[in-house]
Parts: structure tokens; sequence; C-alpha cells
């Protein structure tokens, strides 16, 4: 096979021949019954893949119940998110290879054990420390779960179906924020928020019942030494980075608490890329930053998601708190985000079969940023919801459009027998940017907000101006004109925090659609094309060892 014939396989995300002879050595393959059930499988696959999802949408509609049950406030909350999608971030990588070299099968269900053991006890917890910490083990359950399902996946589906596969594997995202949103608030108005958590217990049932007949057995069989020390250091670099973010604002940015956990982490993530450099096996291999398709991937969805979860964050508190919907409501008024999502995301294998990865996922770009800022210039306290619905269809169809195709680039860019740890670099730079998001824009509305509230409370608590969900209680206890017009200040003061914020998203989607259309440049692909050829023509087929 000629260098110009490997190029043009490996834009088409096709297998050159030495990937085909090389994973058949390296890799356990699909038997003649695996790929006859493939779309069953790829059926159970989305089950978990919508629990995990569930487990971040569920919760958000429930934050403003959790804040006033368990008596937390905005910092609370973004812990309870954020120590899941810490966890899960840090450990990613290191369970994506532990699926290569012990079995996906394995690692999927020993997570599924992990995350609903976790959900059972968080909703029995009754204080947030117990939910926080339920929640971290949640992380580390999940960061089995998703690298496998995507592993799985590839392993099960040809390349010529793996588009296909993976646009309605990305799609199912927008069926679980769906099911998160309504379900939640149904379980809401029914039950106590303990029961959030346990319908992850019932899909973990349901997923495993039907992985035991369905999932296949899968694994690399040359066995690779671990990473312990990266994986320390990238959780420890990871966590004190995001708690600078979160308690900012309470701390102040320039304080020295906040200035020292910012250096820590500095120093810890530096030690992380130095080792990672110089390991022999490291756990992520930063080379293949060097091909341009595999950063520019990587790129749109760490911004994709920072925007994403951020945003969605913000949502529900802004339906809830800000409107007055309850939480089944808000969660139904979510639902055209999702549908949108759902849509785009498993249309998106076509469009980039039409136009290319560089012009779907800039436009998929360019087209959420305009969503955001819509929303940003039609909200109000007296806002119609159906300006919110419109924005957020906008955001869902270009984030649709963006996720699917990126996580195919980055599963491309990697040979099969990798599939754990590619599904874990695309798992991570979700997580990673989705719990930014969270961190950033939850700090950027909370510091606004209690920037304008200062000096605005009187006499009553000082709580007041801490958080809308603690003013709005405050106002409530006070009663009356005084009551009433605290009320009115404090939505006016979160809203103009919510789309200040909202605006700084929206530049962050659009930057990143420039700077994906720049890496994705012609000039950049066609080198790291003949580079990729040339090393896979050059490269001899591995033997299996016996």
């Amino acid at each position: 096979m000629s260098a110009e014939q490997v190029s043009g396989r490996l834009r088409s995300g096709l297998p050159t021949e030495t990937q085909l002879e090389r994973d058949a050595d390296l890799q356990q393959g699909p038997t003649a019954k695996d790929y006859e059930r493939r779309w069953w499988t790829l059926g159970v696959l989305c089950i978990s893949l919508v629990m995990i999802v569930m487990a971040n949408a569920s919760l958000n509609v429930a934050l403003p119940t959790l804040a006033e049950d368990l008596r937390t406030g905005s910092s609370g909350l973004q812990w309870i998110v954020d120590a899941y999608s810490l966890v899960f971030a840090g450990l990613l990588l290191t369970a994506g290879s532990l699926g290569d070299r012990y079995g996906r099968r394995l690692a999927l269900n020993g997570g599924l054990v992990v995350f609903g053991a976790a959900s059972l006890v968080a909703a029995l917890s009754s204080s947030a420390g117990a939910v926080v910490a339920s929640r971290a083990v949640m992380g580390a359950g999940a960061a089995f779960v998703m690298p496998a399902t995507l592993s799985i996946l590839a392993h099960v589906f040809p390349p010529a179906e793996r588009p296909r596969a993976i646009a309605i594997w990305a799609g199912f995202a927008g069926v679980g924020v769906a099911m998160g949103g309504v379900v939640s608030g149904a379980l809401l108005e029914a039950f106590w928020w303990g029961s959030i958590f346990l319908i992850n217990v019932v899909v973990v049932v349901v997923a495993l019942v039907a992985g035991f007949f369905l999932i296949p057995r899968s694994r690399e069989k040359i066995h690779a030494p671990l990473d312990p020390l990266g994986a320390v250091l990238s959780i420890a670099g990871l966590a004190s980075l995001v708690y600078g973010i979160i308690e900012g604002p309470e701390n102040g940015w320039t304080s020295t608490e906040t200035l020292v956990t910012f250096a820590i982490a500095a120093v810890v993530l530096l030690a992380f890329v130095w080792w990672e450099l110089r390991a022999s096996e490291p756990m992520l291999d930063l080379g293949y930053f060097r091909n341009p398709r595999f950063t520019a991937a990587t790129t749109a969805i760490s911004l994709v998601f920072f925007a994403m979860f951020g945003s969605y964050f913000l949502f529900t508190q802004y339906l809830q708190l800000v409107h007055g919907y309850d939480a089944l409501s808000a969660g139904v008024r979510i639902l055209p985000w999702a549908l949108a999502y759902l849509l785009s995301a498993t249309q998106s294998a076509k469009l980039v079969e039409r136009f290319g990865q560089r012009w779907v996922v800039a436009s998929g770009l360019t087209i959420a940023g305009l969503g955001i800022a819509l929303l940003a210039i039609t909200s109000s306290v007296t806002a119609s919801y159906w300006w919110f619905a419109i924005a957020v269809v906008v955001q869902a169809l270009g984030m649709g459009i963006t996720t699917a195709p990126s996580t195919g680039a980055i599963m491309r860019s990697l040979p099969l027998h990798k599939a754990g740890v590619g599904s874990a670099v695309n798992d991570t730079t979700r997580e990673l940017g989705g719990a930014l998001g969270v961190a950033v824009l939850g700090s950027l509305v909370a510091s606004q907000f209690r920037s304008s509230m200062d000096g605005m409370v009187g006499d009553l608590p000082a709580r007041a101006s801490s958080s809308l969900a603690d003013a709005l209680q405050a106002a409530a206890a006070a009663g009356g004109e005084q009551g009433q017009h605290l009320a009115l200040v404090a939505r006016t003061a979160f809203v103009d925090a919510f789309t200040s914020t909202l605006w700084v998203a929206a530049v962050v989607v659009v930057v990143a659609s420039f700077l994906v259309g720049w890496l994705l440049r012609p000039s950049a692909t066609a080198r790291a094309d003949a580079m990729v050829a040339e090393e896979e023509a050059s490269t001899p087929p591995v033997d299996a060892p016996a």
C-alpha cells in the first residue's frame, strides 16, 4: 500500500493494512456472533452511558432542593457536582488502560457495581459531606464505565459502521440529559431527594443483566506497564486547580490561600507533563498531540463541554429560582435542548462525510456560541420561556454536531488495540472541560452576585448575599414589601450575573471555533497524514505472544 493510499484511508477513517494486522495480533477479536448482535450491544452500552450522564443532569435539577434540605451554599453545591467530575476525570486514563489490559467487559461491570453501591449510599445520606463523598466514589465507578462503553463499541463495529455507531453513542448523551431532568423532577415531586440516586441502582441492575448476555470479552494481549505516578499527579493537579477556582470567590482571588492553591496546581501539573514525557509507558502519550486532528478534537470537546456543563449548571437555577418553576417543570423545559442535541449528534456523521471534520466542527462551535449569546441577550426576570427554548435549541444543535465527529477523530488517531486509552482521552477532555466549566462559570456568577448584593441586604442575615437561594429564603422570612423588594433585587442581580457569564461562555466557544479551523488547515493535516502514513508503511506487524 502506497503512502498516498494510506493517507487517504486515514482521512476517511478507515484503518490501514498495517493497523489491521497489528490490531488482529494484539486484540482479542470479536466473533461472528458478536458482530451479528452488535446493535443490541450498542443498546446496552448506551444504557450505561445514559446513566453516567443522568448522574449530573438529574443532580442539576435537584440543586435548589439539595441546597435547602442539606443547608449548603453555592460552594457546597459546586463540590457536590465537581467531586464526581474530578475523580472521574482523574481516573479515566488509568481506568481505560486497565480495561485494555484486564478486559473491557470486566471494567464495565466492575464500574457499574461501584457506581450503583455509591448511589445507594448517597440516597441514604443526611449531610452535604456524605453526598460529596458518595459522589466521589460514583465518579470512580463511572471512570471505568464510560471508556469501556466506547472502547467496546470500537471493538464490535467495523470501521465503515463505526462513525455512525459513535454518533448514536454521542447522541444518547442528550437522551441522558432529557431523562435526567424529567425523571429527577418527577421523583422530587413524589419522593425525597435521595430518590434521584436510587434510580441509578435500577439502571445498573438492568445494564448488568443485559450486559451478561450481550457484551463480548475484549482486551489487549500485550500488557504494558501501568503508570501509577502519572495517575496520582493528574488527580492531585486537577483537584488543586478546580479547588482554587471554586473557593476563589469565597476566599478572594488574590488571597494567600487562593494563590498558594493555584501555585500547587501549576507545579503538580507541570510535574505530570514532565513525567509523561519521560515515562517509558506513559498514561497519556503526549506525542498524540502532534497530530492536528487529535489536538483539534480534544480542544473542541474540552471547550464545548466547558460551555455545556457550565451553562447547564446555571440553567436550572435560572428557571427555578428566577422564574419560579418547580423541579419537574424545569426539567421538562430543558427537554428541547436534549432533543436537539440528540438529533444533531446522530446526523453528524453524514455531515462529516459531505463537508469534512474541519468545517463541521468549526461550524458547530460557532452555532453553539450564537445560541449562548442569544440566551444572554434575551434573559431577564420577566423574559418569556420561548426565548430560552429557542436559544438552548440553537446551542444544542451546534454542540451535537461538534462532539460526535470530535470523538470519532480521537478514536481514529489511535490503533484499535488502544481503544480504551483513546476512549479515556475523549472522556477526560469532556469531564475536565465540564468540571472547569462548572467551577469557572459558577464562580463568576457567585462573585458578581455577591458584589451586587453587598450592602443591599440591610439588617437581614449576611448569608442573604451569598447566593440567590439564600436571598430568597431571607426575603420569604422578612415578608411584606421589604421581602418582595429583596426578592426582586436578588433575582435581578442573579440575571445580570447569569447573562454576563453567558457572554464569557459564548466567547470561549467562538474562539474554539477559530482555533479548530486553524489546527485543521489543509497544510497541517496533509503533513500529519503523510507522517502517519510513512510510520504505518514502515512498521512491521507485531506478532502476538504465545
